[in-house]
């Protein structure tokens, strides 16, 4: 059976990085944008992962531009984007796409385990996360208008107490 943590993807500092490596941990995966109605939810991400870290919670950003040019930069400015402006500590990775025939593999995969709205597998727009548990199964898709402390419940069901 194929797990979150069979796929490897390129970190933004361009270092190729295998989600084994998180194996054990809960993962919060998400695309993002720097330049999205959405944008400010990284400021929530990263408290999210600051209070969750230390009992295994993983934020892992995939930046994406695939939905209205909303993440135009090179990944060197986004990640100082985010670190800048939100202090975002969590995982970024190398920009990816999310739908079409150049759909990153973990999203291809993500894309299968957890449709969306009405069966829809297709991402819909910037900052669709997907909630992994610790044994690398999707538990749960949410959509871009969720924020991430309104997951907090779902995040904390699947971490040790």
């Amino acid at each position: 059976m194929t797990t979150a943590f069979d796929f490897s993807a390129t970190a933004i500092d361009g270092t190729e990085r295998l989600l084994a490596d998180y194996k054990g941990k809960v993962l919060l995966v998400v695309n993002t944008a720097t330049q999205c109605g959405f944008t400010p939810q990284f400021k929530g991400l990263e408290k999210v992962y600051q209070e969750y870290v230390d009992r295994g919670l993983v934020v892992l950003g995939f930046p994406c531009d695939q939905f209205g040019h909303q993440n135009p930069e090179s990944d060197e400015d986004t990640a100082v984007f985010c670190e800048r402006n939100f202090g975002v500590t969590f995982p970024l990775f190398s920009e990816i796409e999310v739908n079409g025939d150049n759909a990153h593999p973990l999203y291809q995969w993500l894309k299968s385990e957890k449709s969306g709205l009405l069966g829809s597998t297709k991402i819909k727009w910037n900052f669709t996360k997907f909630l992994i548990n610790a044994d690398g199964e999707v538990v749960k898709r949410y959509g871009s208008t969720t924020a991430p402390e309104d997951i907090k419940s779902d995040i904390e069901a699947l971490l040790p107490a």
